[in-house]
C-alpha cells in the first residue's frame, strides 16, 4: 500500500535515474518522475512491477509546462509526498561552455545557465507550495555545486555557473526562512554531489583523483542515507555527498 510519495524533477539526468532505481524497490513509496524525456522510464517497465510509478513528461520547464505537471501530479495517488529531488540544471552543451576568462562571458550564456539553474528550480518550488503545506513532513533536496559557495572560490572562472548556483544557494536559504513561518515540517537541502561519472562532468574528469570520481549509485546511496538523517530543524542546509556542510 502506497503511503508516501517521492518526486523527481529532471528525472532523466543519470543520477536521477540511479535515485529512481533505488527507490523503486519499496512497496509503500509512489514515485513521480518528471522529464522531458521519460523514454529509459518506460523501458524500465518491462522489465519490473511498476505499478507504482508514474511519469511525467514536460515540454519545457517554462512556468505553463510546469503549472500543468503540477495538476497531473494532483491526480495520481492522494498519499503525501514526502520527498522532492529537484536535479535539473547546466554545465555545458553545444553552445555554452564554462568561462575560464572574463572575456569569454556573454550575455544568451549567463541568462541560459541562469535561468537552468537558479530559477527553474525555485519555480518549481514556488508552484509546490500549496500543496506542501499542510501537515504532511517533506524534505525538499535540489542539486547545486560547490563553487557556488562565494567562501570556497579560490580557482576562479566558470562565470555563469558558479554564480547560477550561488544564486540559487541564496533563495534556497531564503525559501528556508520564508516556509519555517507556514510549515516546521519542511527541509530544504541544497547538495553537492561531488564530481560524478556523467556526460555533465566528462569534459572536465581528467585531473579528477580516481577515488573521486563516483558512480551515480554510489552518490544517489549516499544521497538517500543524507536526506533519511536529516532533521527539520527549520533552515537550509549546505551539504556535500559525505552529508557535511559547505560554507555558504
Amino acid at each position: 500500500m502506497i503511503t508516501q510519495q517521492t518526486l523527481i524533477i529532471g528525472a532523466n539526468s543519470d543520477i536521477a535515474k540511479a535515485l529512481a532505481l533505488q527507490l523503486i524497490e519499496s512497496e509503500t513509496t509512489g514515485l513521480i518522475l518528471i522529464s522531458r524525456d521519460v523514454n529509459a522510464y518506460d523501458l524500465l517497465n518491462r522489465d519490473k512491477n511498476t505499478s507504482h510509478v508514474n511519469t511525467i513528461t514536460v515540454k519545457d520547464y517554462q512556468s505553463q509546462s510546469i503549472e500543468q505537471a503540477i495538476e497531473e501530479i494532483a491526480t495520481y495517488n492522494h498519499a503525501p509526498i514526502t520527498r522532492i529531488y529537484i536535479c535539473n540544471g547546466i554545465l555545458h552543451n553545444q553552445s555554452i561552455q564554462p568561462e575560464k576568462r572574463i572575456e569569454e562571458l556573454t550575455v544568451e550564456s549567463f541568462n541560459q545557465v541562469m535561468a537552468s539553474n537558479a530559477l527553474t528550480p525555485m519555480l518549481w518550488i514556488q508552484q509546490l507550495m500549496p500543496t506542501l503545506t499542510g501537515n504532511s513532513p517533506c524534505k525538499i533536496v535540489v542539486f547545486s555545486a560547490r563553487v557556488g559557495s562565494i567562501s570556497d572560490n579560490r580557482l576562479g572562472g566558470w562565470y555563469s555557473y558558479r554564480a547560477s548556483k550561488a544564486a540559487l544557494n541564496m533563495m534556497l536559504k531564503t525559501a528556508a526562512i520564508e516556509i519555517a513561518r507556514r510549515n516546521k515540517n519542511i527541509k530544504i537541502i541544497a547538495f553537492h554531489p561531488g564530481t560524478t561519472d556523467t556526460p555533465l562532468s566528462k569534459p572536465f574528469q581528467k585531473n579528477v583523483p580516481a577515488n573521486k570520481l563516483f558512480t551515480c549509485d554510489f552518490v544517489a546511496s549516499q544521497l538517500l542515507t543524507i536526506v533519511e538523517n536529516s532533521s527539520y530543524d527549520q533552515t537550509a542546509s549546505y551539504l556535500d555527498w559525505q552529508g557535511k556542510s559547505i560554507n555558504w
